[in-house]
């Protein structure tokens, strides 16, 4: 099992909530999802067999961008 962590600046309401996590829990793997609204991270528990690219990729059809950590926040 593995954590990713992603930067989704633009999470703001339930609804975007709701919208990453039906679109990221609905792939294989993914055991976990959490979006923090306060610091617009979106957390993600996932099998090896999940690519960070995939839980991305999930995020962007959920309508929402990946945006790259700052020097402040590591990437996992």
């Amino acid at each position: 099992m593995k954590t990713e962590t992603f930067n989704v600046p633009a999470v703001s309401c339930n609804h975007c909530v709701n919208a990453i996590t039906q679109e990221v829990g609905a792939l294989d793997g993914v055991s976990k999802v959490d979006v923090n609204l306060n610091t617009k991270v979106v957390t993600v528990e996932a099998n090896d067999s999940v690519k960070r690219d995939q839980i991305s990729a999930a995020i962007g059809e959920a309508g929402y961008d990946v945006v790259p950590f700052t020097n402040s926040i590591p990437l996992s």
